[in-house]
């Protein structure tokens, strides 16, 4: 197991810092209501707090880019995780802004670019990928890490993610679901490869058992599933990347059931054409009723009914970062142009209502807090 780069002693005197220096003017005050997102800043990258008027302030810089962000549901700290290869975490105050710590994979592991609290925000879990042998054609086998929040994110528990490149996690109803993604496309390991081998496996939140997985067929072996997102009570999507740049109309979004077995969710041809191949964020609206994607290489939000049926899109050149917004049919989406923009979604289509420009260049995942 990795040590982490601090002690419970560490963390909470460093928490105590970060309140300490803000009170002082040393750091800047940042949004408790909002988003926070992942960016490029400057010549490096960092987490930032977004308010809600699109304002952004970094909160937590970083020589590393950085993936998914994640905030504590009972408290002030928020952690992003490094993009895969990531090698490096790092554990903010959301509330006062700053760094509270940092802490790194396994041993002989790298983080897949994601994690997630438990509900009780007691446990943090990171999917993490073993690094393979040398000439090893693949990912590496996955590990769910268990770590726990007060000591120092120190892991205590792993588990097998039951496939190969998990990266994403979450948990959704009575499953933990992890999106195996096999063969990550864009990669040294994916040329000339045609098959992923990804899957969605269902562990036990508590002991970690595998209880489901859904593969697709094999007609959509070369998508690689990789984001999640959930209704809140129970309902669970998958968004997908394709191995493949042939041009064929292949569905990149499927609903999980409880038992793991996926369905694909309806769009003209055209529509999946449009997406390029790649989904890079997927998100519910706050009522559950809506379902958007982001593509950064189709330059768009798309929507669906949260039962499957396409509304349409709007588009966002180099868009990424996805979350819910701040009412029910909305979305907020950022892109690597600063431009931060509010998505409704109606039964009758989709339209964009409000935008900001000149933020900094948002890069792959945000996360509504608040």
């Amino acid at each position: 197991m990795g040590a982490p780069l601090f002690t419970r002693r560490a963390l909470v005197l460093g928490t105590a810092a970060v309140l300490a220096a803000s009170r002082l003017g040393v750091a800047r005050a940042a949004v408790d209501e909002g988003w926070l997102a992942t960016a490029g800043v400057g010549d490096g990258f960092a987490a930032v707090g977004v308010d809600a008027a699109f304002a952004a302030t970094p909160e937590a810089p970083s020589t590393d880019r950085l993936h998914g962000i994640e905030a504590s549901p009972t408290g002030p700290l928020a952690v992003v995780v490094g993009r895969r290869p990531g090698r490096i975490a790092l554990v903010f105050d959301h509330q006062r802004g700053g760094i509270v710590a940092r802490f790194e994979p396994g041993a002989g592991r790298v983080f897949s670019g994601h994690g997630r609290f438990t509900a009780d925000g007691r446990l943090f879990l990171t999917n993490e990928i073993e690094r393979p042998q040398a000439g090893a054609h693949g990912m590496g086998r996955g590990v769910v890490a268990v770590r726990d929040v007060a000591a120092g994110f120190a892991i205590t528990r792993e588990w097998t993610s039951a496939g190969d490149g998990p990266h994403d996690l979450m948990r959704s109803g009575n499953a933990l679901v992890v999106a195996n993604g096999g063969i990550e496309p864009n990669t040294p390991e994916a040329r000339d490869a045609e098959v992923t081998g990804s899957a969605i496996t269902l562990l036990d939140p508590d002991s970690g058992a595998v209880r489901g997985e859904g593969r697709l067929s094999a007609d959509l072996a070369s998508l690689s599933l990789r984001h999640l997102a959930r209704d809140g009570r129970g309902g669970t999507v998958v968004a997908a990347q394709d191995l493949l740049k042939d041009g064929e109309a292949r569905p990149l979004l499927f609903r999980i059931g409880t038992d793991g077995a996926l369905t694909a969710f309806d769009a003209p041809e055209d529509a999946w054409r449009s997406l390029r191949g790649y989904v890079g964020s997927v998100a519910y609206d706050p009522s559950g009723r809506f379902v958007a994607c982001a593509t950064p290489r189709g330059n768009q939000v798309a929507v669906w009914d949260a039962d499957g049926r396409y509304l349409g899109a709007v588009p966002l050149a180099d868009g990424c970062g996805l979350a819910a917004g701040r009412e029910a049919g909305t979305f907020i989406a950022a892109s690597g142009y600063g431009e931060v923009v509010e998505v409704a979604a109606r039964r009758e289509g989709v339209a964009i209502t409000s935008r900001r420009s000149g933020g900094p260049r948002y890069d792959n995942h945000m996360v509504r807090i608040g």
